[in-house]
């Protein structure tokens, strides 16, 4: 077995945060176009945010690197998302393909040296973030030694959402401090399964955090995932040549296998008593999976609600409410979760917001527009709010932000109506460029190539009718983008 390294060996460590997720178990203010790893659900922070701060040190934020979807990078996450090295995915393909772009990434970027990669979802909340640093520097002692390292965490009750990692039950000598053999993993397992693990002991939640060096896991890939190592060559060598690595990342990715790197490399590692250990971790660590995972890391008051907002609650005890644009009241109820948007209003029983998962598929089999976007939508440029939207029409508020421009664009079913409330905007259509300033209006046809702009020092904020027979946001062909976006 190879010994620990010590704390002086001078290894770089980069911080990889996957913030690919969709988080639909937190509808309705999680949604596709703005999923929770991009929200404030604790403190002040963007889960994101405080996943980066939470790493440093030893990872320096501003090598930080980031994978996610390429939706989400070009739409409203966009803002939060620019100061980071960013990989996006053109499609989902789980965490092995994710995690091996970003090793290639490393690799490529300084091939004469060989980085510790620490991974780590970007929508996990850590409270105890010393205990968290103690960890994390255990984990990069044995990473630097060679070993694939994930964290375990103490659990504190039989849950059923998380997967478990199974510990050898004794620390041989010849293993670095605090770590374990892994003996197996199970996946979300039935209640009656959970608590005989929680009465035996040696059973951890499956954090999804992984420490490892680089060399380690590229190596992990090519014999047990052959066909990514396959595809990550592949790529590599067109990045080399004609290509930047995110166009490669666009051309190939979608070649890869849909599988955790869980299935896809650490159970075959386990299974030929690999080099793969887990370190027991308690640090208040939360995956706020669930809204009421919301509902135990919150204040609570002396009835044991949690209420956020503009909330009215008489006679209630150990609710989660929570509104974002309206009052709510509530009276008499006990152990629900109320969530309020500006256009959706969730309600259900505590304990089983697991289940909010299958409101969202039902959302997106209808094609419900609720199951994807807020009525406010930030975009690159600026953002959009659906004031109404009625067959036939529907009617924007737009703001465009000082030096910003929408798309060259146009639209095959519906003409839209400009009217500028605030500042100045430029207007481009049919070949022709107009000044429209406030009290003014313009008018788009249907099917003409046009473009707004900002070229002034405040925002344009404006007001825009579309009427037609489809007036949904798929209904956007681009001819020229400075956001690098296809149809969002």
């Amino acid at each position: 077995m190879p010994e620990v390294a010590n704390k002086n060996q001078n290894i770089p460590v980069r911080a990889v945060i996957l913030a690919g997720g969709s988080g639909s178990r937190l509808w309705p203010l999680s949604r596709k176009q703005i999923p929770k790893q991009f929200l404030c659900l604790s403190g002040e922070e963007t889960m994101l945010i405080a996943t980066i701060n939470r790493v440093a040190p030893p990872c320096s934020t501003d090598e930080v690197i980031i994978v996610s979807s390429s939706q989400h990078a070009s739409g409203e996450a966009y803002h939060l998302l620019q100061p980071y090295q960013v990989i996006t995915e053109p499609v989902g393909k789980n965490t092995a393909p994710a995690i091996a772009l970003a090793a290639a990434y490393l690799q490529r970027q300084n091939p004469d040296i060989d980085p510790i990669m620490v991974i780590l979802p970007a929508d996990h909340i850590i409270q105890d973030v010393a205990a968290f640093h103690q960890v994390l520097e255990q984990a990069i002692a044995a990473a630097s030694a060679g070993y694939l390292v994930t964290f375990g965490i103490l659990p504190t009750h039989a849950e059923t959402g998380f997967g478990y990692i199974k510990a050898v039950s004794e620390n041989s000598n010849a293993l670095p401090e605090n770590s374990f053999a892994v003996a197996g993993f199970t996946e979300k397992p039935d209640l009656k399964t959970a608590q005989s693990y929680l009465e035996q002991g040696g059973y951890y939640w499956n954090s999804g955090m992984f420490v490892w060096k680089t060399s380690s896991i590229l190596a992990a890939f090519k014999k047990y995932l052959p066909e990514i190592d396959t595809i990550l060559n592949d790529l590599v060598s067109e990045a080399n040549n004609n290509l930047t690595f995110q166009e490669a990342v666009n051309k190939y990715f979608a070649q890869m296998p849909n599988i955790s790197i869980d299935y896809g490399v650490l159970e075959k590692i386990v299974a030929e008593q690999g080099k793969l250990l887990v370190i027991p971790a308690n640090m208040q660590w939360n995956d706020v999976g669930s809204w009421d995972a919301v509902y135990e890391i919150s204040d609570k008051d002396s009835s044991g609600n949690v209420t956020q907002g503009n909330v009215l609650a008489l006679d209630c005890k150990n609710n989660l409410i929570k509104t974002n644009s309206r009052l709510v009241a509530a009276v008499g109820v006990d152990d629900i979760c109320v969530v309020e948007t500006q256009d959706a209003v969730l309600i259900a029983k505590r304990g089983d917001t697991q289940r909010v998962k299958e409101i969202v598929d039902e959302l997106h089999k209808r094609n419900i527009q609720e199951g994807q976007l807020h009525l406010k939508v930030s975009r690159p440029w600026g953002s959009y709010t659906v004031l109404e939207n009625q067959a036939g029409f529907k009617i924007k508020r737009i703001v465009v932000n000082p030096g910003s421009s929408l798309s060259l664009q146009s639209h095959q079913h519906r003409s839209e109506h400009w009217v500028v409330v605030s500042g100045t905007a430029t207007v481009s259509c049919n070949g022709e460029t107009i000044i429209v300033t406030k009290n003014q209006s313009t008018y788009i046809p249907v099917g003409e190539k046009h473009r707004l702009e900002n070229r002034g020092k405040i925002p344009v904020h404006l007001i825009e009718v579309q009427v037609g027979e489809y007036v949904e946001e798929d209904d956007i062909e681009r001819f020229d983008d400075a956001y690098n976006r296809s149809k969002i």
